[in-house]
């Protein structure tokens, strides 16, 4: 019988949470262990998982040998757990984005290109089958790309209660890995030149220094045009915690896609609640785009010849978010230089 490849995680906040649960579900993996500092997270996770909680990084790699890592810690937290998994030749799995500078992403793709280990970034809509079926018939089509307008932004709740380190963080960095990853992948592009513009009107007076929405134009390589539009300050009793819609114009077609549909508002005699996406299918296993990203990644990790994500997409992204930052800063035009 052939060993499981066992999986450690870092990070056991929400993601890091449902990630080992996935692990736990996959009938060729064995979680080894997670890795989370925080003692009260570190309490939770130890009555929800029959696993070693450990709350340094080189015990859990040192003393409870995994073969492979997901790396869920804050966006701005991942190269020194990085470099320590791929000084190793472990596999790793890298949240979205790969970092929030291009100096780290630079030293985690070269730590990278020296270890044998498999490395993956977690831009996770590539699964959502929405898009797999937009791509495919674009391919189908083959006609010229004209331009990707998308919409992303979260409620209050999330940089006000769900993160607490949303003040290290930016509309940007948190929400355009996710769509900019799409725009590069839908085209086959990559960005070259990025300007943008921003508002700090809601957080920055409450302390949490941060933006509340930025704009982005990006122009791709293919000369079509992508429009990043993300904030996080909606009201909270919007039913769901995020929207999301996305356009893709080619000559002759329109792709319109809605993604924060798929829900279920209850309607009440005296209130409408918002159910949720069910996260378990009728026999109680996890679904969803973010599940089958990390079955991926372990399959990836078994050998098996699966396409994801790789460390110079996610450098790639990283570049371009920078960019957007810089030209935030400068009102100016940036171009992107690889």
């Amino acid at each position: 019988m052939v060993d499981p490849v066992r999986v450690a995680i870092v990070g056991g906040g929400i993601r890091g949470s449902i990630f080992a649960r996935v692990v736990g579900e996959h009938p060729r993996a064995e979680l080894a262990g997670i890795c989370e500092p925080a003692p009260p997270v570190a309490e939770r996770l130890a009555s929800e998982f029959d696993t070693p909680i450990v709350g340094s990084v080189d015990e859990l790699l040192d003393k409870h040998a995994p073969d492979a890592v997901i790396i869920a810690t804050p966006d701005f937290a991942h190269v020194e757990v990085g470099l320590a998994v791929l000084g190793r030749g472990l596999h790793a799995m890298f949240e979205k984005p790969l970092a929030t500078t291009v100096e780290e992403a630079g030293v985690l793709r070269d730590a990278a290109s020296a270890s044998p280990g498999k490395v993956m970034v977690g831009f996770e809509n590539r699964w959502n089958p929405k898009f797999q079926a937009v791509k495919r018939l674009m391919g189908q089509a083959g006609a010229p790309l004209i331009a990707q307008r998308i919409l992303l932004q979260d409620t209050e709740f999330v940089p006000r209660q769900m993160l607490s380190w949303a003040g290290r963080s930016t509309p940007g960095w948190f929400l355009f890995p996710h769509t900019l990853d799409m725009a590069m992948w839908l085209s086959g592009a990559r960005p070259v030149e990025a300007y943008a513009r921003g508002v700090r009107k809601v957080l920055a007076p409450d302390g949490i220094d941060t933006w509340d929405r930025i704009s982005a134009t990006i122009l791709m390589s293919d000369d079509s045009i992508v429009t990043l539009d993300s904030g996080w300050v909606l009201p909270e009793s919007r039913p769901a915690v995020f929207q999301f819609h996305y356009e893709v114009e080619a000559k002759g077609a329109l792709y319109d896609i809605t993604i924060d549909d798929s829900g279920i508002t209850h309607y009440s005699a005296d209130r409408a609640s918002y159910v949720g996406t069910p996260d378990t299918d009728s026999r109680g296993r996890l679904v969803g785009a973010h599940i089958d990203m990390i079955r991926d990644f372990i399959d990836l990790c078994d050998g098996q010849d699966v396409e994801t994500p790789d460390i110079e997409q996610g450098y790639e992204v990283t570049m371009a978010i920078a960019a957007i930052h810089e030209s935030l800063r400068t009102n100016a035009n940036v171009r992107i230089r690889y």
